[in-house]
């Protein structure tokens, strides 16, 4: 509300608002509120017409009044009556009134907007500026319908002046928010982008706001935008703060535009262009290096504008995920954050550095602060920070610090808030499933965890470890010794007794021979329990009674007698007292061979996908697509996988082969993706096909493949041998439903696909999970084809999957003696291939050697004389055939080359691993 003064003509508002001030109580207040009303509704409804400033008097009081929580039914008809007055202060206060009680259904809306046409069309920016701030705060439907299209054309007319663009920019962007469908895209589109490059900061900061919005929509029509904010962004963090004098907050240049350009670039992949790749890369450098500078103020102001700019360049470095020293250099930033007194920049510095963690090239760098980050779960006192911590830990493990994390979260589960234990307890049994190389430590895991916070412990839980427990031999031994032991303590959990009545009622046979856990003292100590447990930890134990009858005939008459007591046979539970008779009736006229059938051992379980990683996802909340951190090129080549299958089998031989179930036979005419959402099979008409991310997956294994204004589809991808495993993500970016969602691909590779849903829900995404064979060696991707309905259009789109011949490389280390031998034996012209090109990045030796590592082979040291070279092997894998490699790279640093020898035991795969390898340096 405008200030009031003496000399105004408002001193009639002044004394009413010291009035209601001097109000000693609530009553008081309100009847010197009712008595100003029926002045001012008499005034309205009198005979002589009011001047301009009563009205706005009167309708500022009423403002004024509804601001106290009143309601206000008059006074409507005059404020609008101000809007055609040509006094700045009577305009203000008509809008500021409409702005604020107006709403979108009133009657006065046509007048309103006359009067907001005309304001618009006077090209008094004063005016205009009041007209386009009262479109913006309303809102409304009928306001985006009226001025939608008006709106655009002052934004980049030429000779609007910047404050009337900067609100123009900004109300677009809130009628664009609200109703998106009415804003039109047309040929202004391509003419707001150059006001990125518009003299005035504060035109650039409005329509970046703006074009990020719009980006996200169509990022096809907003591309050229991309170079203007790195030209813009190049300006400011290289500028001294005196060059932007008027927009230097602290000593930071353009705080507020830096970010929202950060954001913009973050709608796009990294520029194709190497001269704009460099310079932003340059660009996020410069940042990173002034955050290493000394604080030029010791205001908090300063370093919040500072870490303002900082966070949003990691975000973009992430989001870009293609520059390994810009990921190492900005997780040691973060990394230094970590012990930052100021709470917020820690718990900034967790959460960004959970998604560096999802980084192939930045994992190790995050890792090496997992001591730092478990000294952050121990003494944090924000809690909001210590889940942080949990996240951060959850996301860096991997097989070789796996059993400490676990050790980590388990000690911190016993005092750790109650709002968080529940997904403290999911993340410890994903990761012992996940990276349990001894499943004797993966049951003790398990066990702790229900000790420890049993009452945390969903069903999902202990129904998992049943599983694994009942599909590998060499654990059930010793599942059954453990539980045993552990159900003599006496408080047991319930979940305990759940999981020792089965694993004893499966395998107590295995433990029976030990006289301290004889069949009798199993039975005993499982029966110690039963009047303590609910009515289905009460059913299974029952079963587990009847199994024991089968394992031990000796304790068949104890265990009848427990079938034939009352408390059984006449249970007021229906499930309980069905089960006692049937069971002794079963034990009673069965003869030992029917009961050795009907109560044989339980089947090893079908693979399936893991329900405690399903319930995390839906804890945590639904993304647009799944963190990739699943799938890990680890350092020696070799590919750590996330099974969200069962992936254990029947014996103690981890096979493969069946964790990818490809040992069924596929259906005839099988594709990479059969037609598995719709029962329509029809091929897609040919259209053009994406390749455009395809190049950067020649060395990594996940990521967005594609991306549009309707779909996103994301990998990742894992691989052994001949065999490889590929999970599709479907993210519909609407709020609309896609329907009949189907795709297909030619049969380039044997592939057993996993049927899906054939509706994605707005803004829900699909996982579909491939199953890839190797068959023999081969030059063309396959071609994903997917076709859906979106608000009545059939949609078609074809993407290149990167299934490339290196991703059935298996790493070879070998000794010098070994690799000339073998470099000799190779040495038919056909059999080799060499190339020499020049660099297209900067030549970095740890980059390189981070991509010499994901193309699959294992680097060999002190194998070449030459210690600036690389030199690497390995084996191609296929179905029919196995095929050596040997590489040898070697970097020119002055004349910024490269030459690249490959020599296989097969030419046509020396070419391809060659043309592959070529393009990534």
């Amino acid at each position: 509300m405008p200030a009031v003064s003496k000399g105004d003509g408002m001193r009639g508002l002044a004394v009413f608002i010291s009035d209601i001030r001097n109000c000693k109580s609530k009553e008081a207040e309100v009847k010197r509120i009712n008595k100003e009303l029926a002045n001012i509704r008499s005034k309205f409804k009198g005979d002589k017409a009011l001047d301009g400033y009563s009205k706005k008097k009167y309708v500022c009081k009423l403002l004024f009044i509804f601001l106290l929580g009143h309601d206000i039914d008059f006074g409507h008809m005059e404020a609008v009556n101000l809007l055609s007055s040509n006094k700045y202060t009577e305009k203000q206060i008509g809008y500021l009134f409409i702005s604020v009680l107006v709403n979108s259904n009133s009657d006065l809306i046509r007048l309103i907007n006359n009067a907001i046409k005309n304001d618009l069309t006077s090209r008094n920016p004063t005016f205009m500026n009041l007209a386009l701030h009262c479109i913006a705060n309303v809102g409304s439907r009928e306001m985006a319908e009226a001025f939608a299209s008006e709106i655009p054309r002052i934004l980049v007319a030429g000779d609007t002046m910047d404050s009337v663009k900067q609100s123009a920019a900004l109300c677009l962007l809130r009628l664009n928010r609200t109703s998106p469908d009415l804003v039109p895209m047309g040929e202004w589109t391509a003419r707001v982008v150059h006001l990125l490059n518009d003299q005035h900061l504060g035109v650039v900061t409005a329509a970046t706001s703006l074009i990020t919005t719009l980006a996200q929509k169509n990022p096809d029509d907003f591309k050229t935008s991309v170079s203007l904010a790195v030209a813009r962004l190049s300006r400011i963090v290289t500028s001294a703060s005196i060059d932007l004098q008027d927009y230097t907050y602290y000593f930071v240049a353009a705080p507020w535009l830096s970010v929202k350009l950060l954001r913009l670039l973050q709608s796009y992949p990294p520029p194709e262009d190497a001269a704009l790749r460099s310079r932003l890369t340059e660009c996020l450098e410069t940042i990173l290096n002034k955050a290493q500078e000394p604080p030029k103020s010791k205001k908090v102001q300063h370093s919040n504008a500072k870490n303002a700019v900082l966070f949003e360049a990691i975000a973009l470095i992430i989001h870009h995920d293609s520059e390994p020293t810009l990921l190492v250099r900005a997780c040691n930033q973060l990394g230094q954050f970590l012990q930052h007194r100021e709470t917020n920049l820690r718990y900034l510095a967790l959460e960004s550095m959970c998604t560096l963690a999802s980084s192939e090239f930045s994992h190790e760098a995050v890792k090496t602060h997992m001591e730092t980050v478990i000294n952050a779960l121990k003494t944090e006192r924000d809690v909001s920070v210590r889940q942080r911590a949990v996240d951060l830990l959850y996301a860096m493990c991997d097989r070789s610090n796996a059993k400490q994390i676990v050790a980590e979260m388990l000690s911190y589960l016993e005092t750790a808030d109650y709002s968080i234990r529940e997904e403290i307890v999911l993340k410890v049994a994903i990761l012992a499933e996940k990276y349990a190389v001894d499943y004797t430590w993966y049951v003790d895991t398990i066990l702790n965890l229900i000790r420890i916070a049993g009452d945390y412990v969903s069903e999902e839980v202990w129904y998992r470890v049943i599983q694994i427990v009942i599909n590998r031999d060499d654990v059930q031994g010793y599942a059954a010794k453990t539980v045993f032991e552990a159900l003599q303590a006496p408080a047991c959990h319930e979940n305990l007794v759940k999981v020792g009545g089965y694993i004893l009622g499966e395998f107590g046979n295995l433990i029976a021979g030990d006289s301290r856990s004889s069949p009798l003292v199993q039975f005993n100590l499982l029966h110690s329990k039963f009047h303590l447990c609910s009515v289905p930890t009460r059913a299974l134990l029952l079963s587990a009674y009847i199994k024991f009858i089968n394992l031990f005939p000796e304790v068949k008459a104890t265990i009848q007698d427990v079938l034939r007591s009352d408390s059984q046979l006449r249970n007021a539970d229906v499930e309980l007292q069905q089960r006692a008779v049937e069971y002794l009736r079963l034990s009673c006229i069965a003869s030992t061979d029917i009961l050795a059938t009907v109560l044989e051992e339980m089947p090893p379980f079908p693979e399936r996908e893991s329900s405690i990683l399903a319930k995390l996802k839906k804890k945590k909340g639904p993304g647009k697509l799944p963190d990739m951190d699943d799938s890990r090129r680890s350092v020696n080549g070799s590919t750590e996988h996330s099974e969200n299958t069962d992936t254990t089998n029947k014996g103690s031989t981890h096979s493969f082969t069946d964790v990818l179930n490809l040992n069924s036979t596929p259906s005839s005419g099988a594709s990479l993706l059969i037609d598995v959402f719709s029962e329509s099979s029809a091929p897609p008409a040919a259209i053009d096909v994406s390749e455009e991310n395809f190049p950067r997956f020649v060395c990594k294994n996940n990521g967005v493949i594609y991306e549009n204004q309707l779909l996103q589809i994301g990998l990742k991808s894992e691989y052994r041998q001949n065999l490889g495993r590929m999970y599709v993500f479907y993210g519909n970016k609407t709020s609309t439903q896609f329907l009949s969602f189907s795709s297909s691909s030619p049969p380039q590779l044997n592939v057993h696909p996993k049927a899906a849903d054939p509706m994605i829900e707005g803004g829900a995404q699909m996982q579909q999970i491939l199953n890839i064979e190797c068959v023999s060696d081969f030059r063309d991707a396959p071609v994903l084809n997917i076709q859906f309905r979106y608000g009545g259009t059939l949609q078609n789109i074809a993407v290149k999957l990167p299934v490339m011949l290196n991703k059935f490389f298996q790493p070879t280390e070998m000794m010098s003696q070994d690799f000339f031998q073998r470099w000799k034996q190779l040495g038919a012209p056909q059999q080799e291939v060499q190339k020499i090109f020049k660099a297209k990045h900067p030549m970095d030796t740890e980059v390189t050697k981070a991509k010499i590592l994901g193309f699959g082979v294992a680097l060999l040291d002190g194998v070449d004389p030459n210690p600036a070279n690389f030199v690497g092997a390995g084996v191609i894998h296929t179905k029919t055939t196995q095929v050596g490699c040997l590489l040898r790279l070697e970097p020119n640093m002055q004349a910024q080359m490269y030459r690249l020898t490959l020599r296989t035991s097969r030419d046509s795969v020396s070419q391809r691993l060659c043309e592959l390898l070529s393009d990534q340096f």
